[in-house]
């Protein structure tokens, strides 16, 4: 990925307030060790690639063209949000059930605060490079102009099977109506998306919040609306199960819209992902941190600032060290890592 984070400001303004919602609430584990439950994903920082900086900090630098910025997350990090980015406000999600319900929560909570707006919903742990402000604007207007849930589709690079897609009804139009969302693929399925003109589902949303609820209230999420307009969120968490906003409600509406992102994309969702920010040697290999390769190919090596890692005459290999913790892997199962964390968790020991 080439390019700084894109800043700049909105063209024209909106008719409402648009408020940035910065979404901090996850662990990121498929990048442990560097990601621990005290140190998640978004606190990290990757070098040159975030000029030192957290990606949440970045996260929110790339959005201040926004008239109010929050960050939503729980209770256990809510501090460090603040310390890391005293510009932004802070929503506390109750509990952490996955994306479904911290939206929902924040849309209710961001509308008594500040009113009618449109929200531009962001994950804090991605990496942008390239014209944001310009995409963020066109997604914000079809919010309000459509009344409708707005989804950012990234361009695919790669026929990658660890992404989720969205099929347009129009792939050519700045915007258009979303036919379906499809499920991570396999590898000649990614292949057909791609000739297809799919979009990556980056995760990136627009709209207001009346917009939300109204999708939300005959979902699975609906009891946390109820409970929500009854005062009562400690309430409406425990009646419902966690689950992602796509599954919950972008793929039962009938009213979703993708606009196309004119800028480039990588959520660093695991390991193999460092080469493709970071680049590689002319063997192949691809370090952040203090590394070395003798006679060594085709790896990622990454170390926090007070290790060393050196590899020697292997090939293919993830090596992570930080802190007290290492990790190996086959580079072409980097995804499994989530399996090292599931274990850790049920010892106590992550």
């Amino acid at each position: 990925m080439s390019g700084p984070d894109s800043e700049g400001g909105l063209a024209e303004p909106l008719d409402r307030p648009l408020v940035a919602l910065v979404m901090a609430g996850g662990t990121g584990t498929r990048l442990y060790p560097a990601s621990r439950s005290d140190r998640p994903k978004q606190f990290l920082s990757l070098g040159d690639v975030t000029g030192g900086e957290s990606l949440l900090s970045r996260t929110v630098s790339r959005v201040g063209f926004a008239d109010e910025i929050y960050v939503s997350t729980g209770e256990d990090h809510a501090e460090k949000v603040r310390e890391t980015v005293p510009e932004a406000g802070v929503l506390v999600e109750p509990e952490a059930k996955d994306t479904g319900p911290a939206l929902v929560y924040a849309a209710h909570r961001v509308r008594e605060q500040v009113g009618e707006c449109v929200l531009l919903c962001v994950p804090s742990d991605h990496l942008v490079a390239g014209e944001f402000a310009s995409s963020a604007e066109r997604a914000a207007r079809t919010a309000v102009e459509t009344e409708g849930l707005v989804a950012f589709g990234v361009e695919p690079t790669r026929p990658a099977t660890g992404y989720g897609y969205i099929e347009p009804s129009d792939s050519e139009a700045e915007r258009a109506e979303i036919e379906r969302f499809r499920e991570k693929p396999d590898r000649e399925t990614a292949e057909r998306f791609v000739e297809e003109g799919f979009y990556w589902n980056a995760g990136l949303f627009a709209w207001t919040p009346e917009s939300l609820l109204r999708e939300t209230r005959d979902s699975p999420l609906g009891p946390l609306v109820a409970a929500l307009d009854e005062g009562d969120p400690e309430r409406g968490f425990a009646e419902i199960e966690g689950v992602s906003i796509d599954y919950a409600v972008m793929e039962r509406t009938d009213d979703a819209y993708v606009v196309p992102a004119d800028f480039e994309w990588d959520d660093v969702g695991a390991w193999d992902a460092i080469e493709r920010v970071v680049g590689t040697d002319d063997d192949g290999n691809a370090i952040l941190g203090d590394g070395l390769t003798v006679d060594a190919a085709d790896n990622v090596v990454a170390a926090d600032d007070e290790t060393h890692v050196s590899l020697v005459g292997v090939e293919g290999l993830v090596v992570a060290a930080y802190g007290d913790r290492v990790l190996v892997a086959p580079k072409d199962e980097a995804q499994r890592v989530r399996e090292v964390v599931a274990e850790l968790r049920e010892q106590g020991r992550f």
